[in-house]
């Protein structure tokens, strides 16, 4: 168990914490010789610090050690300090043991909609801070968080609450773990799986609890780091028959889909489709307002069953629902030019001013990778800008192309020598 820090400081005049109301109220009158005696001190927790407000959630973080793992994808394997197994608000608890309550009921839409209200929040890294909703500001937190369990569990834990699958059966809402047994604090981290954006299953939609914020970005499978380590759990308290063999979720009618519609079978049909390969489609994920992405995403899975005419239209009807939730047919190709002849290069329409799609970011993992992380300042991402232009430039002119071959715009001999 962590020895807490104390620490000394003057209350602010006008908090509003438990803590300095209490320490403004009238005291009695000081016994004789005591007059004055440790007026105006507040001994304050660090552990309790982030619930109380009394101190500011750096001051929170135990004296000479990082306070956080690394966020820039590639960096290495920093440390990754958490708090222990602790009870919401709480602080850090004693050994891990078994739950002490029944698993709490929930289903991957709740999960996908939790874990997007820390990254909509941008909810700061904390091993030792708690949120409003009453978890830990650490990846085990939000997983805890995002899951619903009654506690704040941590990398030592969680298997406890889930079941270990395969790669291939990872579906949204689903975690990544890795604990690290000799050295909780050396690489252990975990993450949420939110769904395929690619048909080669090589990336994925992340959502994690990362300095200095939680986040969601396209993520190489299963992590940038420990490549090896990262297991898949499903969640014990989904409901019956969401574990092993998928069971088939009742089509519940071309009425709630189409212009207009909004409900969480909108939000579902954006999952499956994501799982299969749609993530591209989907820039900021997928959300119970039907939109043009649902039509071309539904589109996009129709055609890669070889259906054409009124059978792609981009509604989803009830054939397209069962080869989804039941995971059977053909997932999504890339869309690519057959002229180029180039796997992987979607099309230079992609990479343009304006530009957001799950290939830049892969684009710079891999600019990255070749040792031209020094442009992306805050690591690479969706939005086309000036730092993949200058990178993608640099590349080019290391391959001895000059003027209007090395442009800054990736084309497919770029790609192709790129990803070689």
């Amino acid at each position: 168990m962590v020895v807490p820090v104390f620490e000394e400081v003057d209350p602010a005049n006008d908090c509003g914490c438990p803590g300095c109301v209490h320490g403004r109220r009238p005291a009695p009158r000081p016994l004789s010789g005591r007059r004055g005696a440790a007026r105006g001190v507040v001994i304050v927790a660090a552990a309790a610090s982030a619930v109380l407000g009394a101190v500011a959630p750096a001051a929170a973080v135990t004296p000479g050690r990082l306070p956080h793992r690394q966020a820039v994808p590639g960096d290495g394997e920093p440390e990754t300090p958490q708090g222990k197994k602790a009870p919401l608000h709480g602080p850090v608890g004693g050994p891990v043991g078994a739950p002490a309550v029944p698993i709490p009921a929930t289903n991957r839409t709740d999960i996908i909609k939790r874990a997007k209200v820390w990254v909509a929040a941008k909810v700061p890294y904390s091993m030792t801070s708690f949120w409003s909703d009453g978890y830990r500001q650490d990846c085990s937190g939000y997983v805890s968080m995002a899951w619903g369990l009654p506690n704040n569990e941590w990398t030592g834990s969680l298997d406890q609450f889930g079941t270990k699958i395969t790669k291939e059966e990872l579906q949204p809402g689903d975690i990544l773990l890795y604990h690290n047994p000799d050295n909780p604090e050396k690489g252990s981290h975990v993450v949420i799986f939110g769904g395929w954006t690619d048909h080669t299953h090589t990336y994925y939609t992340v959502y994690e609890q990362t300095p200095p914020h939680a986040r969601s970005q396209s993520t190489p499978y299963p992590y940038w780091s420990n490549t090896s380590k990262y297991v898949p759990y499903r969640y014990k308290g989904l409901p019956q028959g969401a574990a092993g063999a998928k069971a088939a979720e009742p089509y519940p009618g071309a009425a709630y889909f189409g212009p207009g519609a909004d409900n969480a079978y909108v939000t579902r049909l954006g999952e499956l489709l994501t799982a299969r390969g749609a993530g591209a489609y989907y820039t900021d994920g997928p959300g119970p307002v039907w939109g043009e992405a649902d039509r071309r995403a539904t589109q996009a899975f129709q055609r890669a069953q070889g259906w054409t005419g009124a059978d792609a239209d981009g509604l989803p009807g009830r054939r397209t629902w069962e080869l989804l939730v039941t995971g059977q047919g053909r997932s999504i190709g890339p869309a690519r030019p057959a002229s180029h002849g180039v796997p992987g290069y979607p099309g230079r329409q992609y990479f343009r001013p304006g530009a957001t799609n799950d290939y830049i970011t892969r684009l710079g993992t891999q600019l990255v990778k070749k040792g031209f992380g020094r442009f992306y300042p805050g690591g690479p991402g969706p939005v086309w800008g000036d730092a993949d232009r200058r990178a993608v430039e640099a590349f080019q002119r290391t391959q001895g192309w000059r003027g209007g071959a090395a442009d800054g715009y990736p084309g497919p001999e770029t790609w192709r020598r790129l990803f070689a």
